[in-house]
């Protein structure tokens, strides 16, 4: 408990200054994606030990922390809207009415009530019947306005969207690829349901209102969803972007559009046509599904034909192994395509696949390559009996009346995607230029079956080069930092196996005590683990757990086959730094990066943490001047500002 409370305590006041330097003095000392990560951390520790400090952030003022977001009815139901992908089936559905036309905007939709010209709930959507109350987070949206001049009920609808330019910032602060958020809906989602609104608030959520629901009263709009729109504009809201139509003008509004989709800065994944008459539209009523006052709308795909070279089947770390069209390429809005996924066995037979059948492809929403038909249908092809990455064998199973094939070997290695992203990470083996992506790659084309196989690639140097995003360069880059990474310490080999609970830290830990002798790391036992300060017994069960398992000795012997551990133990008259606590903080001259310096720290005996308390002994800044928070801090505290020269003076 002492441990988890000073921790508690080192986080707390971390988070408390990067609030501080970024709201009241308009700078960051941390990324979003870090201070998030911290605070989630921070939030658990604080459920966990019921311990939650009179200055945590989690409860300052301004933010609200939720158990859960409670649910309610909507008072109208919210129906989504009939498609079609034909500008005619547009023009008949207008007829002589007058028409809006929108974006269809790519976010989450939310309902927003105010009473008495001030925000009183914002509601998702949901599952159209039932939303989730998120008003404590759309309070933190970027350009809602909380109050407001109209002082009745006023209930509206709206897009919460995050900017592709926002999104892009978000995600080029995430080091690993692997955390990098996939698209902008998603986090958005995300977000908006987050039970903490100063993380919402990092992620720069815009709200775009798209109709009005209902007020109540005192406001002439002439019978026109535009002239709402632009009442709704006045007092303060963004509306979607939209434009006047008629059966004469839809198409050539239309081809506006879609000329602009690729510059637009809000995601959209197609069109909205709504009548502007309100009357005329409310009287239509509602099908059991649809609303009948608007239409949405999908861009036409662009469908080209091809020959079908190969079905590939790939295996994913969840077992199921898809079939993958491999196709001579062809040009698909703007880009070249050769592969799309067939999803599953009973979409593959419905196409009635066979190696030279000639297909026609698109690309859904503009963007993922399908098989939209068979023209030959030539032939059934066969379902492998064996998974591609294991060689064990695999079983056709039902999933709601939808065939599917499953790998049967638990210990495939397809299902082990995040323990290999982790072994090549940088503070692992450091395996430049294989991400998340390119592994489960090199997968699904059987190039790895183990671990040691990632130091054997060059056997696959022309289908590598082939491959999408890798060229000569690419590869010569990837195969040099395989063979950089033969060299390694016994601390990072150790941490790189992934081995539960056992972080950098941990590894050092253990493998000091056996004096980098990874023999006998491997086969220490219970009791000595117990006796390394730091390792309890859950980091000790979670070790022996690991080495006893027989696959994982034989993975590790077949590791140690590829590497050369390097020496790192230091002896006791080298730890120039024993007991010496150190923060680094700005940039570096001497050192390439901060993880660089943290591991000579630590070899020589020192520690380093995140943050200036009462216990640092050093902050390291080259800057040593600056009117930096942590320099602050430091002469706060009259701890010592020193640069790197400084620094490898004190070590000689």
């Amino acid at each position: 408990m002492k441990n988890k409370l000073e921790k508690i305590r080192e986080l707390v006041n971390l988070l408390n200054e990067a609030g501080k330097t970024y709201y009241q003095e308009n700078r960051e000392i941390m990324s979003n994606y870090e201070y998030d990560a911290l605070y989630e951390q921070l939030l658990e520790l604080e459920k966990e030990t019921g311990i939650v400090l009179s200055n945590s952030p989690s409860i300052n003022v301004g933010y609200e922390i939720l158990s859960e977001l409670p649910k309610v009815r909507h008072d109208l139901p919210m129906l989504s809207l009939d498609k079609t992908k034909e500008v005619q089936t547009l023009k008949d559905w207008i007829g002589k009415q007058k028409g809006l036309l929108s974006w269809k905007l790519d976010g989450l939709t939310i309902v927003l009530t105010y009473k008495g010209g001030k925000l009183f709930s914002a509601v998702t959507r949901g599952n159209g019947e039932y939303g989730e109350v998120i008003t404590n987070n759309a309070k933190v949206f970027k350009n809602i306005p909380l109050n407001i001049t109209y002082p009745g009920d006023l209930v509206l609808r709206g897009e919460a969207v995050i900017k592709y330019s926002d999104f892009e910032k978000i995600n080029a602060e995430i080091e690993d690829v692997e955390a990098k958020y996939k698209n902008p809906r998603n986090l958005c989602s995300g977000s908006v349901r987050q039970l903490n609104n100063e993380i919402t608030a990092r992620r720069k959520i815009h709200f775009f209102a798209f109709h009005l629901v209902s007020t109540s009263g005192g406001v002439k709009f002439h019978n026109s969803r535009r002239n709402q729109l632009l009442w709704l504009k006045n007092l303060g809201f963004d509306m979607v972007e939209n434009n006047i139509v008629t059966e004469e003008d839809l198409e050539e509004k239309v081809t506006w559009f879609s000329e602009h989709i690729t510059k637009n800065d809000i995601p959209s994944d197609g069109l909205v046509l709504t009548y502007d008459d309100i009357a005329y539209g409310s009287s239509l009523g509602t099908t059991a599904k649809f609303p009948r006052d608007s239409i949405a709308f999908k861009w036409m795909d662009e469908i080209r034909e091809t020959k079908l070279k190969e079905i590939e089947w790939s295996a994913s770390r969840t077992g199921l192994i898809n079939p993958i069209a491999v196709f001579e390429p062809v040009e698909l809005e703007g880009t070249t395509v050769s592969r799309a996924s067939i999803h599953n066995i009973s979409i593959m037979e419905a196409l009635e696949l066979g190696v030279g059948d000639t297909i026609q492809v698109y690309k859904a929403n503009m963007i993922i390559p399908q098989i939209a038909d068979n023209l030959t249908r030539s032939g059934y092809v066969e379902i492998p009996e064996i998974c591609p990455v294991c060689c064990q064998s695999t079983q056709i199973s039902q999933e709601n009346g939808v065939k599917v094939l499953y790998c049967m070997n638990p210990d495939c290695l397809a299902k082990k995607i995040k323990s290999l992203t982790h072994f090549v990470s940088r503070n692992a083996m450091n395996m430049e230029g294989l991400s998340e992506a390119t592994i489960e790659k090199f997968i699904a084309k059987g190039m790895l079956q183990e671990l040691a196989d990632l130091f054997h690639l060059e056997k696959y140097k022309e289908e590598i080069i082939a491959m999408e995003g890798f060229g000569e360069k690419s590869y010569q880059n990837l195969i040099s930092s395989i063979e950089k990474a033969r060299n390694t310490s016994p601390a990072k080999f150790l941490y790189s196996l992934g081995i539960q609970n056992i972080g950098l830290s941990n590894a050092k830990l253990i493998c000091k005590e056996f004096h980098s002798n990874f023999d006998e790391v491997r086969n220490a036992d219970r009791e000595r683990l117990l006796t390394i300060p730091g390792i309890g017994e859950v980091i000790a069960d979670a070790f022996l757990e690991f080495f006893q398992n027989e696959n994982n000795r034989i993975i590790v012997d077949d590791l140690l086959k590829e590497i050369q551990l390097e020496q790192t133990d230091v002896p006791e008259e080298n730890l120039a730094l024993s007991g010496k606590t150190f923060v680094i903080t700005g940039s570096l001259e001497h050192f390439s990066n901060r993880d660089e310096l943290r591991e000579v720290i630590e070899q020589k005996g020192g520690k380093v943490t995140g943050s200036v308390t009462a216990k640092t002994d050093y902050l390291i800044n080259n800057d040593n001047l600056s009117n930096s928070s942590k320099n602050k801090k430091a002469k706060e505290l009259e701890i010592p500002v020193i640069t790197e020269d400084e620094f490898i003076q004190m070590m000689k």
